[in-house]
């Protein structure tokens, strides 16, 4: 079995006004979301490792969860930490926009912890949920340390906290050395504006610094991707020699969205998923696609990966 690492925080998500007519839900969210991509996408050869930290207050919660995968590698588990694990509360004020207030102190990862953990890894996820999760330097020492392939979602890394814990948008500081330290990467809409008023302008910066594949989700609309020209070896260490810079919108069909939480972090884990299982890269974010629109139709991120499956889900 090959063996995909997935890095990024398990969050307690209190939610308000994602139904207005109805009370705030609590349920697990962030990179539960991911994993459910992950344990519906990825092909039959593959299982997962978290390395993910998890508060000593919601660790047995979090073991059940992690249960609940059918893709897990044997005796896989979340790493537990003595301070409290991260919670966010969200307020949704339209259906794709809300704000967030996160509290918490789940810490991240230096290298020295993370190095041993990657040894025997065949590629690694890498999601931004409270944006803490690894420091530049470690993502460097990442980097250069590890030799398959890497996807990450910068996402949280362009949010700020104030005291009070409210995520506020913000400019990524030293964005090309982030850049350098995956071969894949996604952004969103709002995020990529906070690089560059030019998506052409980005989108070099992204293949100066050795990005293989930059990913900008568009909510409802898709995905536009650049692929870039260098060679390199696909996740069965398959070489591929270079070629053409190659751009598109891989479009997503409409649904009738019940929740948007976490749609974009299931979109990347499934996008990554099938380019492990060597499809090319439009097959991979068309298929990344229906996994977000499916989770977009279904509540929370228990019984998720189901979902995604296609099983029915009892409520």
């Amino acid at each position: 079995m090959r063996r995909v690492g997935i890095v990024g925080s398990l969050v307690w998500d209190v939610i308000h006004g994602r139904d207005p007519l109805a009370a705030p839900v609590e349920e697990w969210g962030g990179i539960a979301y991911a994993l459910g991509g992950l344990d519906a996408s990825l092909p039959d050869d593959w299982e997962i490792v978290p390395l993910i930290k998890v508060g000593r207050d919601l660790a047995p919660r979090a073991a059940e969860f992690l249960a609940t995968l059918t893709r897990l590698a044997p005796g896989a588990r979340c790493v537990e930490v003595d301070e409290p694990n991260n919670r966010v509360v969200l307020h949704y004020q339209q259906a794709e926009r809300r704000c967030e207030r996160m509290s918490g102190g789940v810490p991240g990862w230096t290298w020295p912890e993370l190095g041993p953990m990657v040894r025997d890894l065949d590629a690694l996820y890498v999601n931004f949920i409270s944006g803490f999760e690894m420091s530049l330097g470690t993502a460097q020492l990442l980097r250069r340390g590890f030799s398959g392939p890497l996807y990450a979602d910068l996402h949280s890394l362009f949010l700020g906290m104030r005291q009070d814990g409210m995520r506020t948008i913000q400019p990524l500081p030293d964005a090309p050395s982030w850049f350098g330290c995956f071969d894949m990467v996604q952004v969103n809409e709002d995020e990529m504006r906070e690089l560059s008023d030019d998506p052409l302008a980005l989108s070099a910066m992204a293949l100066r610094e050795n990005v293989r594949l930059l990913i900008v989700t568009v909510g409802a609309r898709g995905a536009i991707y650049v692929q870039g020209g260098q060679g390199g070896r696909d996740g069965r260490g398959v070489l591929r020699e270079a070629g053409p810079v190659r751009s598109g919108l891989v479009a997503a069909a409409y649904v009738e969205a019940v929740d948007p939480t976490g749609c974009g972090d299931v979109f990347g884990a499934s996008a990554f998923s099938r380019l492990l299982a060597g499809d090319e890269v439009e097959a991979a974010l068309g298929h990344a696609n229906r996994m977000a629109g499916r989770n977009a139709t279904f509540r929370g991120a228990s019984g998720l990966a189901q979902h995604l499956r296609g099983e029915l889900v009892t409520p």
